[in-house]
């Protein structure tokens, strides 16, 4: 088995999923294409050498179908000869697209790959490829779909987290992401964002809330409710 080196990363702010986001007019092809172009950039990338840009994305459909890792290696100016391809694994997909990338490596099939995700969430809706756990009740119920709500809550049930538990989670996690922008730690990483003309949509993750506590989030409805 050879060996398998990550050359380097980077990847966009995340935006917000909702129609306000700051990303919300970009196309999710124009994200993918934007991170490629600057690993190209910033490393002096021949791009003939690359042998696949595997990317993972949930909802494979409308402005994110037709192989986005195909097509946003294409969008991106990356040469004719590099192939992609477009899996699927749902919240695990960008993750498990940086493995088939790597084990292509150390399988000796490849030398050079590109993995990673994108994702819409305020163009492309959940649910919007359909499916037989969302369109056909017959199937949902044979292979015991449950949706998020539901599982959470089951979750939650059997090993006993409360509400309590997960929003301390919660509010930990904010800190340490804002105490992370705060050290700079994203810093070789983050790409800004830019629109036309040049100017700046974003250029640091949005969804951070600092100033998150247990009483703020306490007053909070519930995600799921029946």
């Amino acid at each position: 088995m050879q060996d398998c080196f990550i050359y380097d990363a980077v990847r966009t702010p995340r935006g917000r999923g909702r129609p306000d986001g700051a990303l919300h007019e970009v196309p999710p092809l124009d994200l993918a294409a934007h991170v490629l172009r600057a690993l190209r950039d910033r490393n002096g990338l021949d791009t003939s050498l690359v042998d696949d840009v595997v990317l993972g994305c949930v909802m494979p459909v409308g402005e994110q179908g037709s192989n986005v890792g195909r097509v946003a290696a294409l969008n991106a100016g990356y040469a004719e000869t590099a192939a992609g391809v477009q899996i699927n694994r749902y919240c695990a997909s960008g993750l498990e697209a940086t493995n088939m990338a790597a084990a292509q490596i150390m399988s000796g099939q490849s030398d050079l790959t590109v993995g990673g995700g994108v994702e819409s969430m305020s163009r492309v809706a959940m649910g919007a490829d359909a499916g037989g756990w969302f369109s056909d009740p017959e199937v949902a119920f044979k292979t015991y779909y449950t949706p998020q709500g539901i599982g959470a809550d089951l979750i939650a049930t059997k090993w006993g987290f409360s509400r309590e538990d997960v929003d301390a989670y919660a509010v930990e996690s904010q800190r340490r992401a804002a105490k992370a922008w705060e050290e700079r730690r994203f810093d070789r990483s983050i790409v800004a964002v830019r629109d036309q003309l040049d100017r700046v949509l974003l250029d640091r993750d949005e969804h951070m809330r600092p100033g998150t506590t247990m009483q703020s989030l306490a007053a909070l409805r519930p995600a799921f409710a029946a």
